[in-house]
């Protein structure tokens, strides 16, 4: 039987209602200025890299303690590890591909993900700016996702994605199954399953139904 690759978002999907520039902005006491950021994002005023770009200003104090106290303290959704456990027991995959810092996203890998994919940043504390080549962008989690399939030996046909917002459209749009978890129109309209709540257990249940 062909394995599964399970791709999972990260912002508003795996962290409950926040997402790790929140997060990592809310240890250096700039939640109003991440949150006036997110709110231009999400209307579309700035692309990924401008955000990145704003983002980095923001974060001139940032430090690797920062960064681990954020990852420790961010609404996580119940059941990650034993989703991926299980998934590692039925012999299929699992990555995060996120438009978050690859140093956030790269944490998860000690919970049990094969794989995480985030925009490339320098590492905290900064002596580099941000290259707007290495941001991430909705697209780029197709890509991401077809360099995957290749690496696990499966097809677009045995994937299913996790995500909450527009982001995952161009991701949802190309894969036959997929789980909205909380979220807005944008991919809810798109999917294959819907899930609200905190515990990702639940919403692997939706698509764990043997082949």
């Amino acid at each position: 039987m062909v394995p599964r690759l399970h791709l999972f978002d990260l912002d508003g999907t795996l962290i409950y209602g926040s997402a790790a520039p929140v997060e990592i902005s809310r240890q250096l006491g700039l939640v109003e200025e991440i949150t006036e950021l997110e709110r231009a994002f999400a209307a579309r005023k700035m692309d990924p890299s401008d955000f990145a770009l704003r983002v980095r200003e923001l974060w001139v104090d940032l430090t690797e303690s920062h960064v681990a106290a954020a990852f420790d303290g961010a609404p996580w959704v119940a059941g990650i590890r034993e989703v991926w456990s299980e998934i590692r027991a039925s012999g299929d995959y699992c990555a995060v591909v996120s438009l978050s810092p690859g140093f956030f996203v790269e944490r998860l890998l000690g919970w049990g993900a094969h794989a995480a994919h985030g925009s490339r940043w320098p590492s905290p504390p900064f002596r580099e700016p941000v290259d707007p080549a290495g941001i991430l962008s909705a697209a780029a989690k197709v890509r991401i996702a077809d360099e995957l399939c290749s690496r696990f030996g499966v097809s677009r046909a045995d994937c299913v994605a996790y995500g909450d917002s527009l982001s995952d459209a161009e991701l949802f749009s190309v894969l036959p199954v997929s789980v909205a978890v909380n979220a807005d129109h944008h991919v809810r309209d798109l999917a294959s399953h819907a899930y609200t709540g905190r515990d990702l257990r639940e919403a692997y249940e939706l698509v764990c139904a043997p082949r």
